[in-house]
């Protein structure tokens, strides 16, 4: 209570962070054309030809803070309960997992991962989202998922059938990446036949369900027709 990972000293710069804050103004300043990767390429390819005696100047800055982090942090893990300490390094694990999730995904994109397949839903909302009335995209999205709650089997069934399209899509372009993630020595990201397993059962589950559903509404139509 009271304490916040906010308030935990902040690490040190690298020698080369700093050498790209000292001379980023520079930079643009020659380069006002040039876009932010650009400028970022210039300043790597600046620090690596720097020579050794000028880059010991930020490196010493950087020993000198290091220092200071270090009591710092002494002082700052003094002041903690146990209790307190435990949430904070809680804390701090699910900061360095969504970090480490961010990352992942990330790479995924750079490596050209197939977008999942979208559901009904996800394709009825994407159709009505622009016409949607609502104060805000919550409200918009709140009010499209209970029409969506509310529409007749009949009137889903082409969202449900653009999904189902959209799941051999996916499945298709992940064999195709899988056979590359495999010849690039890549392994750790192709799905196991155990997950293909599981994830081809609750498919059929689902598609029961709606089959099932389906049914009982096409009975009830015949029993009021009857009727």
């Amino acid at each position: 209570r009271g304490i916040s990972s906010d308030q935990r000293p902040k690490r040190p710069l690298t020698a080369y962070l700093r050498f790209v804050i000292d001379n980023r103004p520079a930079f643009r300043e020659k380069n006002p054309e040039a876009s932010n990767l650009e400028l970022i390429k210039k300043l790597a390819g600046a620090w690596k030809e720097l020579p050794a005696s000028q880059k010991e100047v930020y490196e010493e800055a950087r020993k000198i803070d290091w220092k200071k982090y270090g009591e710092q942090m002494a002082a700052y893990k003094a002041q903690l309960t146990p209790a307190q300490a435990a949430a904070l390094k809680e804390e701090r694990r699910k900061q360095l997992a969504k970090k480490r999730s961010i990352r992942a995904k990330r790479e995924l994109n750079l490596l050209g991962k197939p977008k999942r397949a979208r559901s009904g839903f996800n394709i009825f909302l994407s159709e009505n989202f622009q016409e949607s009335e609502g104060i805000s995209p919550v409200a918009k999205l709140k009010k499209l998922f209970d029409t969506w709650q509310k529409l007749p089997t009949s009137q889903k069934q082409p969202y449900l059938q653009l999904a189902e399209d959209d799941k051999v899509r996916y499945e298709n372009e992940m064999k195709s990446w899988e056979a590359k993630m495999i010849e690039l020595g890549r392994e750790d990201l192709v799905r196991s036949k155990k997950q293909r397993l599981k994830k081809k059962r609750v498919e059929t589950a689902k598609q029961a369900e709606t089959a099932k559903a389906s049914s009982g509404g096409n009975k009830a139509k015949l029993k009021k027709s009857e009727e």
